[in-house]
């Protein structure tokens, strides 16, 4: 097969199974990233989203992703309507695809890029990245990565590869994986550079990260305050969060193996906190870690660099995200699996390779045919707030997310006061979740019950400890984008008085 119609019917693939969320509406973050920011509503947004925070002054400030928000501004001059923005993600995604593919050619024959490239264009785990437009966050960002993984690798570019990193950077943080993945190719013999030509590329990804980590700082530095951790995590001794951690890997490894059941959320009490090492919910996701070892290891010593190189990426891929260098802002969510599910599907393909071609074509066809089928189905959950509320309540029963979502989604209705039953509803789930008690509050100041905002608020505080002003912050942008500018101006005036005279 020639590479051009090789990389069409990857990117024809990758953009008929997705070809249902045209339909899709804005949906959760969608609304105030997209619907109510004010650098997407004007074209100066193109070149103001580099001088911006991700999410806007209002809602916390925290985050930067130029490029993204620049992207979207660009869109919004195009159309409007959700349909087009879907349809750029979807674009991005079929580039993605295309990219995996050409990687995977750089080093096998067309059968393997085309298996690489098929898997991933239809994979289940992508959809939440995909379907939902602030996904394209991941998209772009792991675009840009497997670009520059690929001008080190194979045309040993300095320029095109830094160039590619800085970019991913601007997409989203875990882009930063690029030269720890080069390294990484380094180390297998996929690439073998001179010590100049090292050196030059040591120099040009330090020179883009430390202008990247400047600029960022600088963006960021008015929005200090917003505390970016999962709510299971809350309280919880280090030990815990790594024990933890390594439980998530269970997860991981079914949602890139076998993608069946898939969820919006992974949260308390669907998911819970592991306290010991002789947990069996600790001790499955060890054992995850240890097989993914052993194929490691098996694979460098039988020769087989692909599979190596696809197996170190997605640990490499997945440590940003996988709270054990540090506790990250949840748990566990499919849309942080789209990077490393590249290096799962570059080892599949590799492996599946070595089958007989009486047996490859028929495994192959069936499983881009599965895949491809419960991606479609699964596209739908991310229709509107609703729908993804419905997915909450029915894939994850026991969570408490499903009420808080539910005391959103009153509030967008305006009927503050089922917002506000449902509120404490969640809080009786959970109770270590700030947020519940923040957009609880917003809910009871607007059904006229300030003394039941106030103890949600003493909640609140109690679990923030002081650092409590970037929640306010945060949940009073949300409150008056939502029509509720008196509960906004309590939330504002309870924060003014945390401040120290």
């Amino acid at each position: 097969m020639d590479a051009k119609r090789l990389y069409g019917t990857v990117a024809a693939c990758a953009v008929v199974v997705y070809v249902g969320a045209l339909w899709n509406r804005f949906a959760v973050d969608d609304l105030p990233i997209i619907v109510l920011n004010p650098l997407v509503a004007d074209v100066s947004g193109v070149w103001r989203a580099f001088a911006a925070p991700y999410w806007s002054a209002d809602l916390g400030g925290h985050m930067y992703r130029p490029l993204v928000i620049a992207g979207f501004a660009l869109d919004r001059l195009v159309g409007a309507g959700p349909a087009w923005f879907h349809a750029m993600n979807l674009l991005w995604h079929a580039a993605a695809s295309v990219a995996v593919a050409a990687l995977a050619r750089r080093w096998a024959d067309a059968t393997v890029a085309l298996i690489a490239g098929l898997l991933f264009a239809v994979h289940p785990v992508h959809v939440e990245a995909v379907a939902n437009i602030v996904g394209r966050a991941e998209l772009m960002a792991a675009l840009f990565t497997v670009l520059a993984v690929s001008e080190a690798l194979t045309r040993e570019s300095v320029g095109w590869s830094a160039a590619a990193l800085g970019l991913g950077l601007l997409s989203k943080e875990n882009a930063a994986v690029a030269p720890a993945l080069v390294a990484w190719g380094w180390l297998l013999g996929l690439a073998r550079p001179g010590r100049r030509r090292m050196a030059l590329f040591l120099t040009s990804w330090a020179l883009v990260g430390g202008a990247y980590a400047a600029v960022r700082a600088a963006v960021r530095h008015p929005f200090a305050g917003y505390e970016s951790i999962a709510p299971m995590f809350v309280g919880e001794s280090p030990l815990t969060v790594r024990l933890t951690a390594v439980h998530s890997l269970a997860d991981v490894t079914r949602l890139l193996v076998f993608p069946l059941k898939l969820r919006v959320d992974y949260s308390p009490a669907e998911r819970t906190v592991v306290t010991s090492p002789l947990d069996p919910l600790f001790l499955a996701g060890l054992a995850c870690v240890l097989a993914w070892g052993a194929l490691l290891v098996l694979a460098w010593r039988r020769g087989r660099k692909m599979e190596a190189f696809g197996l170190g990426w997605i640990g490499v891929a997945f440590l940003p995200v996988a709270n054990l260098l540090f506790p990250a802002g949840f748990y566990l969510a499919e849309r942080t699996l789209y990077l490393p599910s590249v290096g799962f599907v570059l080892a599949a393909a590799a492996g599946l390779s070595r089958l007989p071609q009486q047996r490859l074509r028929p495994l192959v066809a069936g499983l881009v045919l599965l895949a491809g089928l419960r991606t479609a189905l699964r596209v739908p959950v991310w229709r509107t707030n609703e729908s993804v509320t419905r997915s909450v309540i029915h894939d994850s029963p026991r969570s408490y997310v499903g009420p808080k979502r539910l005391t959103a989604l009153f509030l967008d209705r305006h009927e503050p006061a089922r917002a506000t039953e449902w509120a404490r509803i969640a809080a009786g789930l959970y109770d270590r979740d700030p947020t519940i008690y923040v957009t609880g509050a917003v809910a009871a100041f607007a059904a006229g019950d300030p003394r039941g905002a106030d103890s949600l608020l003493a909640q609140l505080e109690r679990l923030c400890h002081g650092g409590c002003s970037g929640y306010y912050r945060h949940e009073a942008g949300v409150a008056r984008a939502r029509g509720y500018p008196e509960a906004a101006d309590s939330l504002l005036a309870r924060a003014g008085r945390l401040r120290p005279p």
